[in-house]
């Protein structure tokens, strides 16, 4: 997200700020919009991204035709936005471990890994040779028939999360769009509550609320995109993360209308922050009371934290929860579990209510061999792998902040330690940049107000600095993966501290 008047333009500025939903975008003068964005504290940092991005283009020549030839044919050279980093993306051509090998020959060490679902690193052994083996052997295309890895795959996933049904889908998406269906067909609502930087994927009532307009009252409750139903997204009310008092007022207000409570436990592009026990403990007494379900959205956080859901360590059950990203062993997998008496209304005794077909590759083959084999593997180490996480994370955010305190630039990671003690090892972060060092960093409001944290730094300078030293980043960290080594923290550490003092140049 761009947040310099350089890099946007007043008027394009402006327009940002209002956003979908709102009146505008000319409402104020470009001389009004320049003091307004002085006042927040915004820093221009378009001479110092105009350095990496030339930096950049001549580290990585291959990279920088392939997106040329890319873009001949694709929109804006690719199929998913968040790949399409300024001023082009590594073209990459094998993955191992914790390592990409780009266009250009280049070895960049990789903290995205995979949208953060490679938890044992990219192309684990494990599950690579199990699918190439099948595929040897005549086994792992799309047949169209059931088998019996589906069912193998569902046990473990209903045994590790106490799901009592379980329905596969390809995409997280799906999975919410799903679960949030089933809501409106058993309350018989259409009203449905999420909170502020929520990310539930690209379905209808997941486009709300998703990125930040510096707007004290509206942050978060914009509608993110053109061509959807306003019936629908006029029937998402957009709460507040991790704040109680509000929630409790929000369902005062809504509770009678709502279907359900969709929620992520762990916020991953609200700025990977863990939900409170307060905030999550309060959602279940309310849904009960009000007659609503509670969805829990553990695309990223199922399977993260443990061998199976995050519910559990908050000593929580929801009502229904979707899954992805690590239970598909790095295949297309996502799924919809919970009651029974809820998810029954996608099957025949149910009157099959609810269309959740699910899709052609719903069920893969060769998908379903990966999420039973990488479930598996988690469920049976379990006890190594997660306090390896757990120590890596710990490592990481540390020497990330010791790098740029060294430039005397104050940078904190978040992370579940960093908030809650719910979630042990918080191998997902961000590092960000707050202006005053005792800011309380709770909720996607404190991260992401261009007045409290320096969000150009993070978003834009940040990841593209890092990645002109080899390393892929998200918001400057991302995922730990347990195939890191304490020698690529150090890595890491050492491009932090060259790009702090890149920084500090600049400011």
């Amino acid at each position: 997200m761009a947040s310099t008047l350089d890099e946007l333009g007043p008027t394009e500025y402006n327009n940002r700020r209002i956003g979908p939903g709102q009146i505008g975008p000319a409402q104020r003068s470009d001389t009004q919009v320049l003091q307004e964005a002085e006042s927040l504290k915004i820093r221009d940092y378009s001479r110092l991204i105009a350095e990496l991005s030339q930096t950049y283009s001549e580290h990585a020549p291959k990279s920088a035709r392939a997106h040329d030839r890319a873009k001949r044919s694709l929109v804006d050279g690719g199929s998913h936005a968040l790949r399409l980093m300024q001023p082009f993306p590594p073209s990459i051509v094998s993955a191992q471990g914790a390592w990409l090998t780009d266009e250009d020959g280049h070895r960049i060490l990789d903290f995205w890994q995979g949208h953060f679902a490679n938890i044992l690193g990219h192309n684990p052994p494990v599950v690579a040779s199990a699918i190439a083996d099948a595929l040897e052997n005549g086994y792992g295309l799309q047949t169209g028939f059931e088998d019996r890895l589906q069912v193998e795959a569902a046990e473990i996933l209903c045994q590790q999360t106490g799901s009592e049904r379980v329905r596969f889908t390809t995409s997280g998406t799906l999975a919410t769009m799903y679960a949030v269906q089933l809501s409106c067909a058993f309350t018989g609502r259409e009203t449905v509550m999420k909170v502020g930087a929520g990310w539930h994927g690209a379905q209808p009532w997941g486009l709300k609320g998703v990125s930040y307009h510096p707007d004290a009252e509206r942050a978060f409750q914009h509608v993110e995109s053109n061509g959807l139903p306003p019936a629908v997204t006029d029937a998402v009310v957009v709460t507040r993360f991790n704040d109680a008092e509000r929630l409790k007022d929000d369902f005062r207000r809504h509770g009678d209308r709502l279907a359900c409570f969709i929620v992520e436990p762990l916020l991953g592009a609200g700025g990977g922050l863990p939900a409170t026990r307060e905030f999550l403990h309060t959602a279940r007494e309310l849904t009960q009371r009000y007659g609503a379900l509670l969805i829990f959205d553990e695309v990223i956080a199922g399977f993260r934290f443990r061998a199976g859901d995050v519910g559990t360590l908050y000593e929580l059950r929801p009502d229904l929860a979707t899954f992805g990203k690590a239970i598909g062993g790095g295949m297309p997998v996502a799924a919809v579990g919970g009651r029974e008496d809820v998810m029954r209304l996608v099957g025949r005794g149910g009157g099959s209510k609810v269309s959740f077909s699910g899709g052609t590759y719903s069920s893969h083959p060769a998908s379903m061999l990966a999420a039973k084999i990488y479930m598996e593997y988690l469920v049976a180490h379990e006890d190594e792998v997660y306090p390896r996480l757990a120590d890596l994370g710990t490592m990481a955010r540390a020497t990330v902040e010791a790098a740029f305190a060294e430039q005397g630039i104050y940078a904190r990671c978040t992370g579940p330690d960093r908030v809650e003690e719910m979630l042990p090892g918080g191998s997902l972060s961000e590092v960000v940049f707050p202006y005053e060092e005792c800011q309380d960093l709770r909720s996607p409001e404190d991260l992401r107000d261009p007045e409290v944290c320096d969000v150009a730094l993070s978003e834009r300078v940040l990841p593209l600095a890092l990645l002109t030293l080899d390393v892929h980043s998200y918001q400057g960290l991302g995922a730990l993966s347990t195939a890191h080594t304490k020698e690529d923290i150090e890595l890491l550490g050492e491009a932090s501290r060259r790009a702090a003092q890149l920084v500090k140049k600049h400011q």
